[in-house]
């Protein structure tokens, strides 16, 4: 069975993100972030930063309801049935601190079959309220046996 290709290069609408205080607490407690900067708006403003800091991979509650659409996308046509995590690799950008509006695009970057495997390759790029970009997402999918 061939996988089509026909998405590639398909963009989806911009999912805009108001970062919350509280989130990042709560998001920073569970994943066992213990630096200031995330919870004490103090210490981060002191630092230079404009409110508490988002821990790095809150990327991915940020950008959540961007790259939703684009995966379950029915004309990408991931088996999700036959799906595996291939990977996330992300370039940083300006740090995100409460108060932030975060907007995400994605897209579909490839689709491709190799070794009986179909790769769907997507790319995230989330803008901050003053249009600095926060992180750049590339987002890999595999399926087996198409």
């Amino acid at each position: 069975m061939a996988i089509d290709a026909g998405a590639k290069g398909k963009r989806y609408p911009a999912f805009s993100y108001e970062v919350g205080s509280e989130k990042i607490r709560e998001y920073a407690r569970a994943i066992g972030e213990e630096s200031p900067l995330c919870d004490d708006r103090e210490a981060a403003r002191a630092a230079g930063l404009r409110d508490v800091m988002a821990p790095p991979m809150f990327a991915v509650v940020y950008s959540a309801g961007a790259m939703a659409p684009a995966i379950l996308d029915p004309e990408v046509g991931i088996n999700f049935a036959l799906m595996v995590h291939g990977g996330q690799e992300f370039v940083w950008g300006e740090p995100v601190c409460a108060g932030d509006t975060i907007e995400t695009v994605a897209e579909c970057k490839d689709i491709y079959e190799k070794d009986g495997k179909g790769f769907y390759v997507f790319e995230s790029v989330s803008t901050n309220q003053d249009g600095q970009e926060v992180v750049r997402g590339t987002w890999t999918n595999i399926v087996r046996g198409v």
